[in-house]
């Protein structure tokens, strides 16, 4: 009896505080924030090996999920992190589930494959994707590449195209190599470390020539990554692909949106994609002062034009255009250019208001501001 009255004691000596099971509410919210942020990392099984895929959101599955891959020199993280956690960009990830893909041993801490491992071509990698969208049973997604990854969404578009309901192609290159790209390319890697070339790949001459913090920071990230090895088979893979072969019959069934820096190294490569593309379904966006990496400079601008790509597929028609419609008038035109010679373009300048029906998919957006 006296020990049961001890313990009684016990307890009223230190009663639960007032809104303690709010605090571990919040907390656990707070923990489920933080997971979201972070991402939650598989390892995805596919009939060429294992693929290194990360998940942001809630896997919905009523809306398409938007699915991104990374160029040459970058991962996951590094190539689309800055966008993706863009202030602005926040009314996008919320409504979609985000599903980020690493090329083989790009990943982040991905041990160096042995010498003489043979790495999987682009028709390969591209290849691996549809067991990640059943992984994850989705059944259609947006995609979003850049450079190296660019081409590989665009390979598993053309394979599957009721896959995709929207392509975003940023420093997209149709093309396989010619021969003057290919001497080129082979006296570079004499004369110049891997790390050079891939930094000529990725950022503007006039980027290189400023050394700005961007590519001081990535020029450090490659050089001294341990799976540096792994990096130099997917530049090799990637400079050995081959030419997609697009035309106005055969191209993609989905709108596209291309997207490229006005001084960017595969400024002129985007044009010629442009130029083989369905004008009624392709949007051109030429963004100036972004150098070869528009996601990482321009955030801001490439945010406000991808709603807008978003909003013409049907999704988010209440979305406010913010930046781009308070600061400016945007320019519109639409072009199309016949065996590189004749062209014809309509250019209109407009006022962008909130909730206004976005710009259809054939006008060319060069967004100069």
């Amino acid at each position: 009896m006296t020990s049961e009255m001890q313990e009684i004691a016990i307890t009223e000596e230190k009663p639960l505080l007032t809104g303690q099971g709010d605090a571990a509410k919040d907390a656990a919210e707070l923990a489920a924030r933080i997971l979201l942020d972070q991402g939650q990392e598989h390892s995805v099984e596919t009939p060429h090996g294992v693929l290194r895929v990360t998940l942001h959101g809630t896997r919905t599955t009523r809306r398409p999920a938007i699915l991104t891959f990374h160029d040459v020199g970058l991962d996951s993280k590094s190539c689309f992190s800055p966008l993706f956690k863009f202030e602005e960009m926040q009314e996008i990830v919320k409504n979609f589930t985000l599903i980020h893909i690493d090329a083989p041993g790009q990943e982040e801490g991905a041990s160096a494959y042995p010498p003489g491992y043979q790495y999987p071509t682009m028709e390969t990698i591209a290849e691996m994707i549809p067991a990640v969208l059943q992984f994850f049973n989705f059944r259609t997604v947006i995609g979003v590449g850049v450079g190296a990854g660019a081409y590989i969404l665009s390979k598993f578009t053309l394979a599957n195209p009721d896959s995709v309901e929207g392509l975003v192609l940023i420093n997209i290159d149709t093309n396989a190599k010619g021969w003057m790209d290919w001497a080129a390319h082979k006296l570079s890697s004499v004369t110049s470390s891997l790390t050079e070339q891939i930094l000529c790949h990725l950022f503007s001459q006039e980027e290189l020539s400023s050394n700005t913090d961007l590519v001081t920071s990535h020029r450090e990230r490659i050089s001294k990554a341990p799976n540096l090895a792994n990096i130099e088979l997917f530049w090799k893979t990637y400079n050995s692909r081959r030419d997609l072969n697009l035309d106005r019959n055969y191209t993609f069934k989905c709108p596209v949106m291309l997207v490229v820096g006005d001084q960017a190294p595969y400024e002129e490569a985007a044009v010629e994609c442009n130029s083989k593309l369905d004008p009624t379904s392709t949007s051109f966006l030429k963004m100036a002062d972004a150098g070869g990496l528009p996601q990482l400079t321009q955030p801001a601008k490439l945010t406000e034009a991808f709603k807008y790509f978003i909003q013409g597929m049907g999704y988010m028609a209440s979305s406010c255009m913010t930046r781009l419609s308070r600061s400016r008038t945007t320019s519109l035109s639409s072009s199309y250019s016949m065996d590189g010679s004749r062209s014809r373009s309509r250019t209109l300048s407009q006022g962008s208001q909130g909730g206004q029906m976005p710009p259809s998919p054939s006008q060319t957006m060069e967004v100069s501001c």
